[in-house]
């Protein structure tokens, strides 16, 4: 699919208050667990470190994977699908990027099992030129967390 480059646009009010709930709903409590887990802790080389926790439904942390990675999947979701702005998406959130960034060296394995693993994300950065940029933009940070974790 070829990328599109969005006609600068002001977002709406409409946009304006989905933004602002899917914020809400990020400082949840048990959402910002999940949140801090799987972005600082969840730290899977292979699909198969990945399915230890996402298939395992008696490890502790299985409901923290599935929580993170249908909650940006579903915000993706609204923007491939026009319910809010994806420049102004773009412009408040990077963490899904950041989780797509975290996955990419297992994402063909964990498709191999989950065809549409990440596919919303993965959408948005084929579709949108500004979500291209944010997407690489996090890439690096991510490099960086991951020589951390492997020090």
């Amino acid at each position: 699919m070829e990328r599109m480059q969005m006609e600068r646009m002001l977002a709406t009010p409409a946009d304006a208050e989905i933004i602002l709930r899917l914020y809400e709903l990020r400082r949840e409590t048990v959402m910002r667990q999940a949140r801090a887990w799987v972005i600082g802790e969840f730290w899977p080389t292979t699909a198969d470190e990945y399915f230890a926790v996402a298939s395992n439904r008696n490890d502790p942390h299985n409901a923290f994977v599935r929580q993170v990675i249908s909650y940006w999947e579903m915000a993706a979701a609204m923007v491939l699908h026009g319910a809010v702005s994806a420049e102004l998406f773009v412009d408040c959130n990077a963490e899904g990027f950041l989780l797509l960034a975290k996955f990419a060296p297992i994402l063909e394995d964990v498709r191999q099992r989950i065809p549409t693993f990440m596919i919303k994300t993965s959408d948005l950065v084929k579709r949108f030129t500004v979500a291209a940029a944010r997407f690489e933009a996090v890439q690096k940070n991510v490099e960086a967390m991951r020589d951390s974790q492997n020090k």
